[in-house]
């Protein structure tokens, strides 16, 4: 496996990162432990399936090419690029710890530690259950390395094997030079125009998002360094109940279900939710099957308001459906959302020297991340032992205080809650509220 470089959004993820805000994603697992030993052997399992993976030998490097195909890639001058690591030892990123009573506690803990940047920037925590019958796993990854997507695969790739049919082997595709084809360059001077066109439009978005904001303080904060984390589990059904009731997707529901939860929380807490509407980024995975940088991150995104200040819970709802289809109407090429397409248009040197001050500026373009992460339907085990929930944590942007991630998995929604341990420490209260939503749903249906 030889180099590959990053592309610029996976570039761009490496350099906003600083000692107070890592920029990892990760996921908690629980499982139903078939012995109180089942975690040792947990860990044992993944150092030696993760020693297989060529994914997880992948370090970062930077690199100092002065100008490489040009018409094939972004410049590489000051980037970076995966390699394999010729001293990768799984054993370094596997570490079984002592018996908990509270796995989301050490989770936030871990969650508040940056990856080691000299070798491969991914870990697994095994964490065994006090009361024996349970243990839990958190995997954190670099966002420079994966995404929601690319992230399910890798830790998919170290549990207990499927009963699946094998893949079909893709074509493989022609060698190209160092030029292109001349019969190529008219469409490539068209995409190049229409690229530009889109940038425009992407930043003029940009600009009129940060007009007239009515967010909250409660949702921005000076970096601490420190995280903690908390999950909520619900049931699929109650959700599908709603959408059935009002129409919509789930995810509309699961998006206005945050927008009621902050709504209770801010008053209980009495910061206050009148006249607030926070700009939620929505991610929209753009991968696909034989793209380039078929490792990297292919993102990007809706905004829209968070009608937290509406006291009419399927006013709300409605109000996220109508954002949600006019994000959909435009596609997510455009619109301001869609700013992280907008890497690719930077050479690699400024992503390199302007990384921190564009970290800066997320407070400016949105106020709370609220991602939605797929996974299997099929029951996931690890040595025997089943997956019973798995809650995903989003990174938490420079200057924001909260994050929000959901999957469903096996007839339940699972959300995962990330904050800045400082200025959230009330997470708990969050995750109450995130429930207590979902029945005013139902009830407000019923009425």
């Amino acid at each position: 496996m030889t180099a590959d470089l990053l592309a610029p959004l996976d570039l761009a993820f490496w350099n906003i990162e600083s000692a107070d805000n890592p920029m990892h994603l990760g996921a908690l697992g629980i499982f139903s432990a078939h012995s109180p030993a089942a975690g040792a052997h947990a860990a044992d399992l993944l150092a030696a399936r993760a020693a297989g993976m060529p994914g997880l030998r992948m370090r970062i490097r930077n690199v100092w090419q002065p100008l490489p195909s040009a018409l094939r890639r972004p410049l590489a001058f000051g980037g970076a690029a995966r390699e394999p690591d010729p001293d990768f030892d799984a054993l370094n990123h596997v570490r079984l710890h002592a018996p908990t009573a509270d796995f989301h506690t050490v989770a936030g803990r871990l969650m508040g530690r940056p990856l080691e940047r000299g070798r491969p920037p991914w870990e697994a925590h095994v964490l065994p259950g006090e009361d024996g019958v349970s243990f839990a796993v958190l995997f954190k990854f670099h966002h420079a390395l994966a995404d929601g997507l690319r992230a399910l695969t890798l830790a998919a790739g170290v549990m207990d094997p499927l009963d699946m049919p094998a893949p079909r082997p893709r074509p493989a595709e022609p060698p190209r030079g160092l030029l292109p084809d001349v019969r190529e360059l008219p469409g490539m001077v068209r995409g190049a125009l229409s690229d530009v066109g889109r940038a425009l439009d992407i930043g003029a978005s940009v600009a009129r998002s940060s007009l007239d904001v009515r967010s909250t303080p409660a949702l921005t904060c000076e970096p601490s360094g420190t995280r903690r984390t908390a999950g909520v589990l619900l049931d699929l059904d109650d959700v599908h109940r709603v959408r059935k009731t009002v129409g919509g997707t789930v995810n509309d529901v699961l998006i206005a279900v945050v927008a009621g939860a902050l709504r209770r929380w801010l008053d209980e807490r009495g910061d206050g939710s009148e006249d607030v509407a926070p700009r939620a980024l929505i991610p929209v995975s753009k991968r696909r099957p034989r793209t380039a940088y078929p490792q990297g991150n292919r993102l990007s995104g809706y905004l829209i308001r968070l009608p937290v200040d509406d006291p009419d819970p399927l006013a709300r709802l409605a109000s996220v459906r109508t954002a949600m289809d006019r994000n959909k109407d435009a596609g997510p090429n455009r619109g301001a959302g869609a700013v992280a397409l907008l890497a690719d248009h930077v050479p690699a040197l400024a992503h390199r020297l302007g990384g921190p001050l564009v970290g800066q500026a997320a407070r400016l373009w949105f106020d709370i991340l609220v991602t939605s992460v797929p996974l299997p339907s099929l029951g996931l085990k690890l040595g025997g032992n089943p997956l019973t929930a798995v809650f995903p944590l989003a990174p938490l942007a420079p200057g924001h205080s909260l994050a929000v991630a959901v999957s469903t998995y096996r007839g339940s929604v699972h959300y995962g809650l990330v904050a800045d341990g400082h200025a959230v420490p009330d997470l708990d209260r969050l995750a109450a509220a995130v429930t207590e939503e979902v029945r005013t749903l139902i009830t407000a249906c019923r009425s």
